[in-house]
């Protein structure tokens, strides 16, 4: 008999992706804006585009979102996350990943603020002002993935 470990949520926090976003990715409903920000950076972390739609405003959808097999999701950080007032709620977060383009990848990191809504009784991401910055760490800095390894020996380039 083999056991398996449960995987840990792509989100950073650390439960099982079970009892942390897999569930919101199953059909419950995320809570806060902040979890639904969660889960919508493990879906896209693991590839699930068909959540990021559904859990998209039906007034900024866009009609298909694509994978893109050339980007490796590392790692989400939250910056900020306020309590939602009345039907709005706003999450500042910073998302690293890596790019394999041609020969050579390049690290980045994505930050944003993004605006939830609260309608039909659930919270629905609507936009956010991104912006984008490519990163050039060196083999012995910390790796961006959050391991607290070094580069060179966890992510590497």
């Amino acid at each position: 008999m083999t056991l398996t470990t449960p995987k840990t949520c792509p989100c950073g926090n650390d439960l099982t992706l079970d009892s942390c976003c897999g569930r919101y990715h199953h059909g419950d409903t995320a809570p806060t804006p902040e979890a639904l920000m969660r889960s919508r950076y493990a879906a896209f972390a693991l590839g699930l585009s068909d959540y990021l739609l559904t859990t998209w405003h039906a007034s900024t959808r866009p009609n298909s979102l694509p994978p893109d097999p050339d980007t490796e999701w590392k790692a989400l950080t939250i910056v900020a996350a306020e309590p939602p007032l009345a039907n709005a709620g706003y999450v500042h977060f910073r998302a690293f990943f890596y790019e394999r383009r041609r020969e050579r990848g390049r690290w980045h990191v994505l930050e944003e603020v993004s605006r939830f809504t609260h309608e039909e009784q659930r919270w629905w991401y609507v936009d956010g002002t991104p912006t984008l910055t490519r990163l050039k760490p060196r083999r012995n800095d910390p790796c961006l993935c959050g391991s607290g390894r070094k580069l060179k020996v966890c992510c590497g380039e």
